[in-house]
């Protein structure tokens, strides 16, 4: 394709260095196939690249053209050695980590091709960004097809001028500090006030080792999630009580028992929304099973964007659903309707949930307790961590 049929942006922002992400994260070889996938409700809307000039409404997607694709073509390709920069268009799942991506994607000449045979089989490093999260299906297919890749959802120009911008080099020093001085804890306690009534959640880690999401990704077949900077583990148990936050403002207290949500408790606004959501818990109790507990790393600006915003330091999430693309045990099979197999990061911070005025988290080994989070803010221990003492 001649670079004279790319679109010209049609706003200005900040310039992603592309080539050096690239190269940060990927260390990637001379010859290594590269290319780009957009998520679309309509995949036709990736011929002549119709999506960029018809629905502005698209940002995730027109920054994957505009930061990743048109740089990529123009200049990154040639600087780096690398193959292909091809992008390609899936139909839109509708939900995070849902494993039915479609087999057909399309081109920007409106030609289809396999997802799994011409993507997954003929690429070495696959960038996936659009509205919805595919790190859950993309990690299982990198194990399977011999890729490696990087998801970024939700992109926005304020995540492209900061959490892409940032040393990953550093990014994964400062994680594995704190991955190691958070392993090995039996349990984590988390405290919430919400309308001057405490409630709290005690998670089950069994001595476990941390993960870390670090951002580089050189060695294997694995999906890097970017902006990285993340703490997390794989809950064993879950206990509790906490207040949720839904989209729409209303507010239910969620109680959870034997490591699953089993009921949510209105509080105020769309109570018709609660009612939906206990019903769901009826219909499929693995909806409601904590998969994840995770901490962010990173010193960033509120993006308004979980995936950056999850990664700010002082911040504190768990996730609902499924639970195998981080090592867990809790897989798609195991819902009882496959499209209720989704993960869903539930953020807790000053900006997201404001209407929790205190977050504090401590982990707990034996006669040890260490303090991560006291009033939304990073407490002083990992402030030790970070710096390596």
């Amino acid at each position: 394709m001649s670079t004279d049929s790319l679109l010209e942006p049609a706003v200005s922002i900040a310039q992603l260095d592309l080539g050096s992400l690239l190269q940060t994260v990927f260390q990637p070889e001379p010859g290594e196939k590269i290319c780009i996938l957009i998520d679309l409700e309509d995949p036709m809307l990736m011929k002549d690249y119709s999506f960029v000039k018809n629905n502005p409404e698209l940002k995730s997607q027109y920054h994957a053209y505009n930061s990743f694709y048109v740089p990529l073509r123009r200049h990154v390709l040639s600087k780096l050695g690398l193959k292909g920069g091809d992008m390609f268009a899936y139909r839109s799942t509708g939900g995070s980590n849902l494993d039915f991506l479609d087999d057909e994607v399309v081109d920007k000449d409106g030609h289809t091709k396999s997802l799994k045979a011409d993507i997954f089989g003929g690429y070495d490093i696959i960038l996936c960004i659009g509205t919805f999260s595919a790190t859950a299906p993309l990690t299982a297919a990198a194990k399977i097809y011999g890729f490696r890749g990087a998801t970024m959802h939700g992109l926005n120009e304020v995540i492209l001028e900061s959490g892409l911008c940032v040393d990953y080099e550093e990014v994964s020093r400062v994680a594995e500090l704190m991955r190691k001085a958070m392993s090995g804890f039996d349990e984590a306690v988390l405290h919430f006030r919400y309308d001057r009534v405490d409630y709290s959640l005690i998670i089950g880690l069994s001595g476990q080792e941390a993960q870390k999401s670090h951002g580089l990704c050189r060695d294997g077949f694995d999906i890097a999630n970017l902006p990285a900077g993340e703490i997390y583990f794989v809950p064993t148990d879950a206990n509790g009580k906490f207040p949720y936050r839904f989209k729409d403002g209303t507010i239910a207290i969620m109680e959870v028992i034997a490591g699953k949500i089993v009921r949510a408790v209105h509080d105020c606004g769309n109570r018709d929304l609660v009612n939906a959501f206990n019903e769901r818990l009826q219909e499929d109790p693995e909806t409601g099973t904590i998969g994840e507990l995770g901490f962010g790393t990173q010193e960033l600006p509120v993006s308004g964007s979980d995936i950056q915003d999850e990664k700010i330091l002082g911040t504190m999430h768990i996730a609902t659903g499924r639970s195998d693309h981080l090592g867990g045990s809790l897989t798609p099979d195991r819902f009882a309707k496959r499209e209720n197999a989704t993960h869903d990061d539930i953020l807790f911070s000053r900006e997201k949930t404001p209407e929790v005025s205190t977050v504090d988290v401590m982990l707990i080994k034996e006669s040890t307790r260490r303090l991560i989070i006291i009033q939304n803010e990073p407490s002083n221990w990992i402030g030790t961590v970070r710096v390596g003492q």
